[in-house]
């Protein structure tokens, strides 16, 4: 069977051919919108802060809706993330939301590993989606995406800088996920303390190297409200949602108050699938370009042969093989190392029985001598004394003997005295 090989030069573009009619192709972004619209979008909002900054309250304005939620606990030993999905519609739009709470953050003494869970919980999201590509019969068209796409963290008004939980936090996030910081309850202090501590946070970002989201300007259509947001850097919310303040109430739509409306302009209307098109192209990529890369992966120069499958296989079942081997033989030697020293705790055990034997053993003997030696003077004393007793009681006899004797004359002689007595009369 022949081949046809197309040989294309470095540089070289495709020759523009004009149409000589209408040919339909003009369609195709339509056709791409009728499929989006009718498989849906999803879109995931991570959450993050401490307790009581006003997380779901913000998600409730958001959306204009509430979503009914179990209440949770803030009495955790550490930080765990709670996730509730929705089903959102809007003309004939549908949206998969799914918000993520991060319960009990901040609320430890010890706050040194809070960010671990929420880094675990973004890294399964990535696994769970590269085990889905990678699998033989893939079905990415109705799996449920659950990549964080977007990130709010919620900072807490402090009016002097950020603390060292959300400084680290934020460090440890920013190549996992879109970040979109947020000034919580800003009311709490006054302007021109909040000014300062906008300006304060703005540079600790920068000096620390985090990276925040960026709007994207290279469409004409946003290019002006993105960067604006981009010069703001920082959203500023307020604590009074609809509530009255100083005799007035303080509108969500004034952005005299607040940056809600620009908030929900940039991150709903404008630049959600901007978000959901950097999570995957940037955020996920590099995930998943380290996962290739451990399993021992990788992109080929051009001029260098293309890498086999099999080979790079084969290979890391060479290397996977050789380190099994080498941990079964440390093993087995450290089994051996084991049982010899065992043996020689056994041993050791075992001499100082025998020792603890003998000298028990020859204890006994001797107690047992001096038991015998004390029976043998108990037997000398009690024969002795049985001799005394009998030759007491042989001349105790005797002497009863002889008392018996002499009474007996006694009375014969006076009898005879009496008798002797009447015959003289």
């Amino acid at each position: 069977m022949a081949s046809t090989e197309i040989a294309r030069q470095a540089g070289e573009g495709a020759r523009a051919v004009p149409l000589a009619g209408h040919v339909g192709f003009d369609s195709m972004p339509d056709q791409l919108v009728n499929k989006s619209v009718n498989h849906g979008f999803c879109f995931n909002i991570l959450c993050v802060g401490e307790t009581g900054l006003g997380k779901s309250t913000l998600m409730d304005t958001l959306f204009n809706t509430k979503f009914e939620g179990e209440p949770t606990q803030h009495n955790q030993p550490g930080v765990t993330l709670k996730s509730n999905t929705y089903e959102l519609q809007e003309s004939n739009v549908r949206l998969k939301l799914t918000v993520v709470n991060t319960v009990g953050f901040g609320d430890q003494i010890n706050k040194e590993d809070s960010y671990k869970s929420i880094v675990e919980f973004i890294d399964a999201q990535f696994e769970a989606y590269l085990q889905e590509e990678l699998k033989i019969k893939r079905t990415l068209h109705s799996y449920h995406d659950t990549r964080i796409h977007a990130c709010l963290y919620f900072i807490a008004p402090t009016g002097h800088s950020l603390k060292s939980l959300d400084l680290v936090t934020m460090k440890k996030l920013d190549s996992k996920v879109n970040i979109i910081p947020i000034i919580a309850k800003s009311d709490a202090i006054s302007k021109s303390e909040l000014a300062k501590f906008k300006i304060k946070i703005t540079s600790e970002l920068v000096s620390n190297g985090v990276q925040i989201y960026q709007f994207p300007t290279d469409d004409e259509s946003v290019a002006e409200i993105n960067s604006t947001m981009n010069y703001l850097s920082l959203i500023i919310l307020s604590n009074c949602l609809n509530r009255p303040i100083n005799a007035m109430r303080i509108q969500l739509e004034n952005e005299n108050h607040c940056d809600f409306v620009k908030l929900r302009e940039m991150l709903i209307r404008v630049n959600m699938e901007d978000l959901r098109e950097q999570t995957h192209t940037r955020h996920y990529e590099l995930y998943r370009r380290c996962k290739l890369e451990e399993m021992g992966f990788k992109d080929t120069d051009p001029d260098s042969k293309p890498f086999s499958l099999q080979e790079t296989y084969e290979a890391k079942r060479n290397e996977f093989m050789g380190e099994l081997q080498k941990k079964e033989e440390e093993m087995r030697q450290m089994f051996v190392q084991r049982v010899k020293e065992k043996e020689a705790e056994l041993k050791e055990a075992e001499k100082e029985l025998h020792e603890k034997f003998d000298r028990l053993k020859k204890l006994h003997q001797d107690e047992k001598k001096k038991l015998e030696e004390k029976k043998k003077t108990l037997d000398d004393e009690l024969n002795m004394f049985k001799q005394k007793k009998t030759a007491a009681e042989l001349l105790q006899n005797q002497a009863q003997q002889a008392g018996g004797s002499t009474t007996l004359k006694r009375d014969k002689e006076r009898k005879n005295y009496f008798a002797l007595g009447f015959s003289l009369d």
